[in-house]
């Protein structure tokens, strides 16, 4: 089955995230049951899985998703991304975070497996004041 329209919906969905219409969506596009992971979060269900993007949404302003690639094979698919923010305490400045996310669809098209790879460290704890200058210390200290 092809699910290019499933993936353009999702795709879609991320790149216009927004507060206001984030549960309605996320219940149309994932599974009751989906089960999501990122480096922070392991959850199953469309309430933890909106709780998770409410969250998001308390700690940063302007948070934003550009999805640069996308591969679709069956019901797999595979996304690169960036997700654009600034934070609400420390740093205003902007943020960058990459990543990549494996999706996989039910036979109705619904997202059932949401898995999300990105390098906390690199992407987010180097970014902090203090805990920032102590990683990129270990990071300088590992690479002699």
């Amino acid at each position: 089955m092809n699910r290019a329209p499933e993936l353009a919906r999702l795709v879609a969905f991320y790149e216009a995230i927004e507060r206001a219409s984030m549960r309605d969506r996320i219940e149309q596009i994932y599974a009751p049951d989906a089960q999501f992971k990122d480096p922070f979060n392991e959850v199953r269900g469309t309430g933890p899985i909106v709780a998770i993007f409410q969250h998001m949404f308390e700690q940063v302003d302007e948070p934003r998703f550009v999805v640069t690639s996308t591969v679709l094979q069956s019901d797999d698919a595979f996304l690169t991304w960036e997700f654009l923010f600034r934070m609400k305490r420390f740093s205003k400045e902007p943020q960058c975070i990459r990543g990549a996310t494996r999706i996989r669809f039910d036979a109705s098209g619904a997202v059932t497996t949401h898995r999300d790879y990105w390098d906390a460290a690199e992407e987010l704890y180097e970014k902090l004041p203090i805990i920032g200058s102590v990683m990129r210390w270990l990071k300088r200290a590992a690479n002699k």
